[in-house]
């Protein structure tokens, strides 16, 4: 699993259920001054597996899930609609162990269960709806500016492109970048030409202020077609810099390492480099 795929919600799913695991292993109940050991949830499996494990193991269950391309499903259910119902059945559970105990007083382990539980339930269903809790973990790492040498002009392609790219030299074929300066040879389009007669195949010409930029996106999402088509062409990855070259309402064209193009139609959370 990519780490870089992880969002601020699933860093509250994976604490809270780190807390509740360790809560399992405090007292359940308190017997103040009688001096008799207080037990544990793990004294009882009942409560350690059918209640604090139920809970650690749908905070798995949502984070792997959203960690995939493509969700899995289950009987028609996503894995991390399982997840949710496993952790509110968790706090459920605790929630109203605690209130029914009488003469018995709430142990450690059962009150830190009880607030690990709401806060890994609270941010299981939040995740989705809160924008906050959406964005990436970590942010993808700045690519490295392409330095020019010493008194040499810069060479096309740097600065708009990919880190590293490396530049054909002169002579190239027809449609790739000569180094500053050189003239097209005989039979070989003029670079300004060929994206002239390329700009009217792409669909709608790019907005006059639009500016490209570097992205990267929080988690894996498809890149689509320029002519509509509803299958994938490629998927972005997270912790990976992408370039958008044009904007058509609220998506974005983006340009892949191999050079293909493509229509990002989920733009929420990207990092801008």
């Amino acid at each position: 699993m990519n780490i870089r795929s992880l969002t601020r919600g699933d860093g509250v799913v994976i604490g809270a259920a780190v807390v509740l695991f360790i809560a399992s292993f405090l007292e359940f109940f308190s017997y103040n001054g009688l001096g008799v050991d207080a037990p544990n949830a793990w004294d009882s499996l009942g409560n350690a597996i059918g209640v604090y494990l139920v809970g650690v193991i749908g905070a798995a269950l949502i984070v792997l899930s959203r960690s995939q391309p493509q969700p899995r499903k289950v009987v028609g259910l996503d894995l991390a609609q399982f997840g949710v119902a496993a952790t509110v059945f968790t706090a459920w559970n605790i929630f109203w162990t605690i209130t029914d105990l009488g003469q018995v007083d709430a142990g450690a382990g059962l009150v830190l269960g009880l607030i690990a539980s709401l806060v890994l339930a609270g941010g299981a269903v939040a995740t989705p709806l809160v924008p906050s809790l959406k964005a990436p973990l970590m942010g993808a790492p700045r690519p490295q500016p392409v330095q020019a040498p010493y008194g040499g002009q810069p060479q096309p392609g740097q600065g708009y492109g990919y880190p590293g790219a490396q530049q054909q030299p002169y002579g190239a074929q027809p449609g790739q970048p000569q180094p500053y300066g050189a003239q097209p040879q005989p039979g070989q389009p003029d670079p300004a030409q060929a994206q002239a007669q390329q700009a009217p195949q792409g669909g709608a010409a790019p907005a006059g202020d639009f500016t490209p930029f570097w992205f990267a996106v929080p988690v894996a999402r498809p890149l689509y077609g320029e002519d509509g088509s509803p299958s994938p062409i490629a998927e972005l990855a997270p912790g990976t810099w992408y370039l958008a070259v044009e904007q058509r309402g609220p998506s974005l064209i983006a340009q892949t390492q191999d050079g293909r193009r493509g229509v990002l139609q989920d733009t929420t959370g990207i990092q801008r480099g």
